[in-house]
């Protein structure tokens, strides 16, 4: 009867053992039932001078080194102009809004509306409003809240972002979709790339354009640059907006200097528009914005027609293109491109964007950063 003892102890041992393991293999596969995030959304909308976009996010909840990762699902853009355009009239903002917020109610699971978060960024076109008609560009960003606090979403505000945010944004974006900051290894866990080096951005907007880059020795430029952390590394990023420089008002400075330096004001020669082409334009058309008030004629009518006959000169359009940059401001330095605008030299490769801020906005707005400085802008001095 003693001898079976040892076989009977071990046997008992053996089968708690194996209750154990089960056991234990059961606690995990239920916490990570219970722990499991699931995906989460958000709603990004990319307000534009000239339209708005909307994008939709999914990301999982946990995230790598505080910072989430983000993928894009959806795109919608709104049918008409920027919402800049409708200072006049902030109340007809909710019929073009309504076709692509249907769109989005359609994309994500109604149980998730109230829990996804919906965030409008504005850029350069609202920038000029703001500093021609204060008033009208609250009151169209009292009619954009208006209308989202009526949606089954969380409404997390409408802002006007500044240029070097705009700026840096887009330099985020860029790389972020680069993979220079995240890539997955061979074990498919998110790891830093190693040596990799992030590239500059010249995103093109339509009022604005910004150029972002990190310069060769960022000590050196600490008082010009902004401090961005993500995924826990810090990055010190020149950035640098130039208003009035966007496609669109780029065009209209073009089309006023051409007016002001004409014989005659309602027949003008574009050496830049193909030969024999003509278009006819109002003074409002080009005159209207900000950027050309300085060039604004003193017999501005803004209802005459202005008609533009194309000569296809090569020469003498890079020559007036030439124009819209003040080059003698910097006197030769190295360190300025035109405008009298400190820059450090240029370097590595640059990715060219249009209006590329939209995908950091999600990061800025939707909490993928969290709370511990992933990004903690310093004053930027130019």
């Amino acid at each position: 009867m003693l001898t079976r003892t040892p076989s009977v102890v071990a046997q008992v041992f053996l089968l708690l053992s194996i209750v154990l393991v089960i056991a234990i293999a059961v606690i995990q596969i239920n916490q990570q039932q219970v722990l499991s995030p699931g995906l989460k959304y958000g709603i990004v909308l990319d307000a534009g001078s000239s339209r708005t976009t909307v994008y939709v996010y999914e990301w999982p909840a946990e995230k790598e080194n505080n910072t989430g990762v983000v993928s894009q699902t959806f795109k919608c853009n709104v049918k008409g102009p920027g919402i800049s355009s409708y200072g006049s009239s902030p109340g007809a903002l909710a019929k073009p809004l309504d076709d692509c917020l249907n769109k989005v109610k359609e994309r994500i699971p109604v149980h998730l509306h109230k829990n996804t978060s919906v965030y409008l960024g504005a850029t350069a076109g609202m920038r000029l409003l703001r500093l021609q008609n204060e008033s009208a560009a609250n009151e169209v960003l009292a009619s954009i809240q208006s209308y989202f606090r009526a949606q089954p979403f969380e409404f997390r505000g409408a802002q006007i972002i500044t240029g070097p945010e705009e700026g840096v944004y887009g330099w985020i974006t860029a790389n972020y979709l680069m993979g220079n900051f995240l890539e997955r290894n061979l074990w498919r866990t998110w790891v830093h790339p190693y040596r990799k080096e992030t590239m500059g951005a010249l995103d093109l907007g339509g009022a604005s354009t910004q150029i972002s880059f990190i310069p060769e020795d960022p000590e050196e430029h600490l008082n010009s640059t902004l401090q961005v952390k993500l995924y826990g590394y810090n990055y010190n990023v020149y950035t640098h907006s130039y208003q009035c420089y966007g496609r669109d008002e780029a065009e209209k400075r073009f089309l006023a200097l051409l007016h002001q330096k004409s014989k005659t004001s309602a027949n003008v020669d574009n050496p830049c528009y193909p030969q024999n082409y003509n278009t006819a334009l109002t003074m409002k058309d080009f005159f209207g914005s900000l950027c050309t008030q300085s060039l604004r004629p003193a017999n501005y009518y803004p209802n005459q027609l202005v008609n533009f006959h194309g000569t296809g000169d090569p020469g003498l359009c890079q020559e007036m293109v030439s124009l819209l940059f003040n080059l003698s401001a910097c006197r030769d330095r190295e360190d300025c491109p035109f405008n009298g605008i400190h820059q450090p030299k240029v370097k590595g490769n640059f990715v060219v964007g249009l209006q590329t801020v939209s995908f950091f906005l999600s990061l800025l707005a939707l909490d993928f950063c969290s709370s511990e400085n992933n990004l903690s802008p310093t004053p930027l001095q130019a």
